[in-house]
Protein backbone atom coordinates (compact mmCIF):
# COMPACT_ATOMS: atom_id res chain seq x y z
CA UNK A 1 0.00 0.00 0.00
CA UNK A 2 1.22 3.50 -0.82
CA UNK A 3 0.30 6.78 0.85
CA UNK A 4 -1.18 9.65 -1.12
CA UNK A 5 2.18 11.46 -0.84
CA UNK A 6 4.03 8.46 -2.31
CA UNK A 7 1.53 8.10 -5.16
CA UNK A 8 1.77 11.83 -5.83
CA UNK A 9 5.57 11.61 -6.17
CA UNK A 10 5.46 8.37 -8.19
CA UNK A 11 2.82 9.50 -10.69
CA UNK A 12 3.69 13.19 -10.83
CA UNK A 13 0.14 14.07 -9.82
CA UNK A 14 -0.59 16.60 -7.12
CA UNK A 15 -2.17 15.48 -3.86
CA UNK A 16 -4.98 17.92 -4.52
CA UNK A 17 -5.68 16.19 -7.86
CA UNK A 18 -5.80 12.77 -6.19
CA UNK A 19 -8.17 14.14 -3.57
CA UNK A 20 -10.34 15.56 -6.35
CA UNK A 21 -10.39 12.23 -8.20
CA UNK A 22 -11.58 10.59 -4.99
CA UNK A 23 -14.28 13.22 -4.48
CA UNK A 24 -15.80 12.80 -7.95
CA UNK A 25 -15.70 8.98 -7.80
CA UNK A 26 -12.95 8.59 -10.39
CA UNK A 27 -10.29 7.03 -8.14
CA UNK A 28 -11.12 5.95 -4.63
CA UNK A 29 -8.26 4.83 -2.37
CA UNK A 30 -8.20 1.22 -1.24
CA UNK A 31 -8.17 2.29 2.40
CA UNK A 32 -7.09 4.85 4.98
CA UNK A 33 -4.50 5.07 7.73
CA UNK A 34 -5.57 5.43 11.35
CA UNK A 35 -4.94 9.15 10.90
CA UNK A 36 -7.32 9.27 7.93
CA UNK A 37 -4.74 9.52 5.13
CA UNK A 38 -5.52 7.81 1.82
CA UNK A 39 -3.81 4.53 0.93
CA UNK A 40 -3.54 3.09 -2.59
CA UNK A 41 -2.87 -0.47 -3.74
CA UNK A 42 -1.73 -1.92 -7.09
CA UNK A 43 -5.29 -1.98 -8.44
CA UNK A 44 -5.65 1.72 -7.69
CA UNK A 45 -2.34 2.47 -9.41
CA UNK A 46 -3.39 0.52 -12.50
CA UNK A 47 -6.62 2.52 -12.62
CA UNK A 48 -4.63 5.74 -12.18
CA UNK A 49 -2.45 4.78 -15.14
CA UNK A 50 -5.52 4.50 -17.36
CA UNK A 51 -6.86 7.81 -16.05
CA UNK A 52 -3.58 9.62 -16.75
CA UNK A 53 -3.26 8.09 -20.22
CA UNK A 54 -6.78 9.24 -21.08
CA UNK A 55 -5.94 12.68 -19.66
CA UNK A 56 -2.82 12.88 -21.84
CA UNK A 57 -5.13 12.15 -24.77
CA UNK A 58 -7.33 15.07 -23.68
CA UNK A 59 -10.39 13.06 -22.68
CA UNK A 60 -12.67 15.04 -20.28
CA UNK A 61 -12.81 13.65 -16.74
CA UNK A 62 -16.53 12.94 -17.05
CA UNK A 63 -15.86 10.80 -20.15
CA UNK A 64 -12.99 8.98 -18.42
CA UNK A 65 -15.17 8.22 -15.42
CA UNK A 66 -17.96 6.89 -17.63
CA UNK A 67 -15.55 4.73 -19.64
CA UNK A 68 -13.61 3.09 -16.82
CA UNK A 69 -16.70 2.61 -14.66
CA UNK A 70 -18.56 0.95 -17.50
CA UNK A 71 -19.32 -2.77 -16.97
CA UNK A 72 -18.04 -3.29 -20.53
CA UNK A 73 -14.68 -1.60 -19.86
CA UNK A 74 -11.91 -3.80 -21.24
CA UNK A 75 -8.53 -2.80 -19.81
CA UNK A 76 -6.56 -4.60 -22.52
CA UNK A 77 -8.59 -3.07 -25.33
CA UNK A 78 -8.38 0.37 -23.71
CA UNK A 79 -4.60 0.07 -23.47
CA UNK A 80 -4.34 -0.88 -27.15
CA UNK A 81 -6.40 2.18 -28.07
CA UNK A 82 -4.31 4.42 -25.84
CA UNK A 83 -1.09 3.14 -27.42
CA UNK A 84 -2.46 3.82 -30.90
CA UNK A 85 -3.62 7.30 -29.92
CA UNK A 86 -0.26 8.08 -28.33
CA UNK A 87 1.52 6.99 -31.52
CA UNK A 88 -0.66 9.36 -33.52
CA UNK A 89 -0.05 12.13 -30.99
CA UNK A 90 3.72 11.51 -31.20
CA UNK A 91 3.53 11.75 -34.98
CA UNK A 92 1.54 14.98 -34.68
CA UNK A 93 4.08 16.52 -32.27
CA UNK A 94 6.99 15.48 -34.52
CA UNK A 95 5.28 17.16 -37.47
CA UNK A 96 4.84 20.33 -35.42
CA UNK A 97 8.48 20.20 -34.35
CA UNK A 98 9.64 19.84 -37.95
CA UNK A 99 7.34 22.69 -38.93
CA UNK A 100 8.77 24.94 -36.20
CA UNK A 101 12.35 24.02 -37.16
CA UNK A 102 11.51 24.80 -40.78
CA UNK A 103 10.26 28.25 -39.82
CA UNK A 104 13.41 28.84 -37.80
CA UNK A 105 15.58 27.87 -40.75
CA UNK A 106 13.57 29.44 -43.55
CA UNK A 107 11.63 32.20 -41.84
CA UNK A 108 7.89 32.80 -42.06
CA UNK A 109 7.87 32.18 -45.80
CA UNK A 110 7.23 28.48 -45.19
CA UNK A 111 3.46 28.38 -45.69
CA UNK A 112 2.84 24.63 -45.31
CA UNK A 113 0.24 24.14 -42.57
CA UNK A 114 -0.05 20.35 -42.85
CA UNK A 115 1.74 19.97 -39.52
CA UNK A 116 -1.34 21.35 -37.78
CA UNK A 117 -3.59 18.67 -39.28
CA UNK A 118 -5.02 16.65 -36.37
CA UNK A 119 -7.52 14.75 -38.52
CA UNK A 120 -6.02 11.27 -37.97
CA UNK A 121 -5.61 11.78 -34.25
CA UNK A 122 -9.08 13.28 -33.87
CA UNK A 123 -10.67 10.55 -35.97
CA UNK A 124 -9.12 7.72 -33.97
CA UNK A 125 -9.96 9.44 -30.71
CA UNK A 126 -13.54 9.82 -31.91
CA UNK A 127 -13.75 6.13 -32.79
CA UNK A 128 -12.25 5.12 -29.45
CA UNK A 129 -14.84 7.19 -27.60
CA UNK A 130 -17.60 5.80 -29.78
CA UNK A 131 -16.80 2.31 -28.53
CA UNK A 132 -18.49 3.45 -25.34
CA UNK A 133 -20.22 6.62 -26.51
CA UNK A 134 -22.52 4.79 -28.90
CA UNK A 135 -23.94 2.78 -26.04
CA UNK A 136 -27.44 4.14 -25.31
CA UNK A 137 -26.68 3.86 -21.59
CA UNK A 138 -23.67 6.15 -22.01
CA UNK A 139 -25.69 8.76 -23.89
CA UNK A 140 -28.48 8.53 -21.34
CA UNK A 141 -25.99 9.03 -18.52
CA UNK A 142 -24.49 12.07 -20.22
CA UNK A 143 -27.95 13.61 -20.51
CA UNK A 144 -28.90 12.88 -16.90
CA UNK A 145 -25.62 14.13 -15.43
CA UNK A 146 -24.88 17.15 -17.63
CA UNK A 147 -26.22 19.74 -15.15
CA UNK A 148 -24.99 18.11 -11.95
CA UNK A 149 -22.42 19.71 -9.71
CA UNK A 150 -19.58 17.95 -7.88
CA UNK A 151 -21.67 18.17 -4.72
CA UNK A 152 -24.62 16.54 -6.50
CA UNK A 153 -22.39 13.66 -7.61
CA UNK A 154 -20.98 13.23 -4.12
CA UNK A 155 -24.44 13.12 -2.52
CA UNK A 156 -25.70 10.59 -5.08
CA UNK A 157 -22.61 8.41 -4.57
CA UNK A 158 -23.01 8.52 -0.78
CA UNK A 159 -26.68 7.54 -1.05
CA UNK A 160 -25.82 4.71 -3.40
CA UNK A 161 -23.29 3.27 -0.96
CA UNK A 162 -26.00 3.09 1.70
CA UNK A 163 -27.46 0.13 -0.20
CA UNK A 164 -24.25 -1.80 0.49
CA UNK A 165 -24.26 -0.79 4.12
CA UNK A 166 -27.79 -2.18 4.33
CA UNK A 167 -26.70 -5.34 2.49
CA UNK A 168 -23.83 -5.74 4.95
CA UNK A 169 -26.30 -6.03 7.79
CA UNK A 170 -27.81 -9.18 6.24
CA UNK A 171 -24.76 -10.57 4.41
CA UNK A 172 -24.77 -13.72 6.54
CA UNK A 173 -28.30 -14.61 5.42
CA UNK A 174 -29.66 -16.15 2.21
CA UNK A 175 -29.05 -13.86 -0.84
CA UNK A 176 -32.33 -15.18 -2.27
CA UNK A 177 -34.29 -13.83 0.72
CA UNK A 178 -36.96 -11.18 0.09
CA UNK A 179 -34.85 -8.63 2.00
CA UNK A 180 -31.78 -9.21 -0.19
CA UNK A 181 -33.80 -9.23 -3.39
CA UNK A 182 -35.47 -5.97 -2.38
CA UNK A 183 -32.06 -4.32 -1.98
CA UNK A 184 -31.07 -5.50 -5.47
CA UNK A 185 -34.32 -4.14 -6.91
CA UNK A 186 -33.69 -0.76 -5.30
CA UNK A 187 -30.08 -0.70 -6.55
CA UNK A 188 -31.34 -1.29 -10.09
CA UNK A 189 -34.00 1.39 -9.74
CA UNK A 190 -31.50 3.89 -8.29
CA UNK A 191 -29.07 3.40 -11.20
CA UNK A 192 -31.91 3.72 -13.71
CA UNK A 193 -33.23 6.88 -12.10
CA UNK A 194 -29.90 8.67 -11.69
CA UNK A 195 -27.57 7.29 -14.39
CA UNK A 196 -28.89 5.04 -17.15
CA UNK A 197 -31.46 2.33 -17.77
CA UNK A 198 -30.02 -0.57 -15.81
CA UNK A 199 -31.18 -3.69 -17.63
CA UNK A 200 -30.82 -7.09 -15.99
CA UNK A 201 -27.88 -7.81 -18.29
CA UNK A 202 -26.08 -4.67 -17.14
CA UNK A 203 -27.03 -5.34 -13.53
CA UNK A 204 -25.56 -8.84 -13.77
CA UNK A 205 -22.32 -7.40 -15.15
CA UNK A 206 -22.18 -4.84 -12.35
CA UNK A 207 -22.65 -7.59 -9.77
CA UNK A 208 -19.67 -9.51 -11.13
CA UNK A 209 -17.63 -6.32 -11.12
CA UNK A 210 -18.62 -5.61 -7.50
CA UNK A 211 -17.19 -8.97 -6.36
CA UNK A 212 -14.21 -9.04 -8.70
CA UNK A 213 -11.61 -8.37 -5.98
CA UNK A 214 -10.80 -4.93 -7.35
CA UNK A 215 -11.44 -1.41 -6.15
CA UNK A 216 -15.21 -1.87 -6.15
CA UNK A 217 -14.99 -4.90 -3.88
CA UNK A 218 -12.82 -3.06 -1.37
CA UNK A 219 -15.04 0.00 -1.28
CA UNK A 220 -18.21 -2.05 -0.88
CA UNK A 221 -16.70 -4.25 1.85
CA UNK A 222 -15.50 -1.11 3.60
CA UNK A 223 -19.09 0.07 3.87
CA UNK A 224 -20.82 -3.21 4.60
CA UNK A 225 -18.08 -5.38 6.05
CA UNK A 226 -16.01 -8.13 4.49
CA UNK A 227 -18.07 -10.37 2.23
CA UNK A 228 -20.70 -7.73 1.39
CA UNK A 229 -19.64 -7.37 -2.25
CA UNK A 230 -19.80 -11.14 -2.79
CA UNK A 231 -23.19 -11.30 -1.08
CA UNK A 232 -24.59 -8.51 -3.26
CA UNK A 233 -23.25 -10.20 -6.40
CA UNK A 234 -24.94 -13.49 -5.46
CA UNK A 235 -28.20 -11.66 -4.74
CA UNK A 236 -27.96 -9.85 -8.08
CA UNK A 237 -27.36 -13.06 -10.05
CA UNK A 238 -30.36 -14.72 -8.36
CA UNK A 239 -32.48 -11.65 -9.12
CA UNK A 240 -31.45 -11.63 -12.79
CA UNK A 241 -31.87 -15.39 -13.20
CA UNK A 242 -35.44 -15.18 -11.89
CA UNK A 243 -36.25 -12.48 -14.43
CA UNK A 244 -35.24 -14.63 -17.40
Amino acid sequence: MMTVHEVSRLAGVSIRTLQYYDRIGLLHPAGYTDAGYRLYDDTDLERLQHILLFRELEFPLKDIKAIINSPDFDRSKALEQQIELLKLKKEHIENLMNFALGIKMLGVKQMDFKAFDRSKLDEYSRRAKELYGNMPEYKEMQEKTKNRTEEDDRILADRFMLFFKEAGEIKDTDPASPEAQDIVKRIQEYITENLYTCSNKILSGLGKMYSGDGEFTKNIDEYGGEGTAEFVDKAIQIYCDKAE
